[in-house]
């Protein structure tokens, strides 16, 4: 194991201990009650995408999926920010203050920064490792 791997894999033990297990738990009830209901499914499936990731993010990355990303996505994002991804965004971001607050803290605060973006508009969006990223993926 390269020291990356090994420094993310220690980061991710810790993100879970400290608040990622009860982030992605939220994220993965959203996901089950966006299924529920029919309508909402693709919002469902973004929301077990972004609890996977919100699970174990050092090592990962948020890219967007450039053209195979349609009008849907731009509407149903539309839908998503004003429903859910506001709220979301500032609940990450009043999170990351504490974490921000000890040495130890401060990657975790910005892992909570890092899941801001795919919070507010989680459709044409991929997650992907880190050291696979191609700039094919935009």
């Amino acid at each position: 194991m390269r020291d990356n791997e090994l420094m993310n894999a220690i980061l991710n033990v810790i993100w879970l201990l400290f608040g990622g297990i009860w982030l992605a738990i939220g994220y993965f009830a959203a996901g089950i009650l966006c299924c529920l209901l029919i309508v909402t499914i693709p919002f469902g499936i973004a929301s077990f995408r972004i609890g996977v990731y919100a699970l174990w993010p050092f090592g990962q990355m948020v890219v967007n999926r450039g053209g195979r990303a349609g009008a849907l996505s731009t509407i149903g994002n539309v839908i998503w920010l004003l429903v859910a991804g506001i709220w979301i965004a500032i609940g990450h971001v009043l999170t990351a203050i504490p974490m921000f607050v000890s040495i130890i803290g401060i990657p975790l605060g910005i892992a909570n920064l890092k899941l801001i973006p795919v919070s507010l508009a989680p459709l044409g969006k991929v997650i992907v490792p880190s050291s696979t990223y191609l700039p094919s993926y935009r």
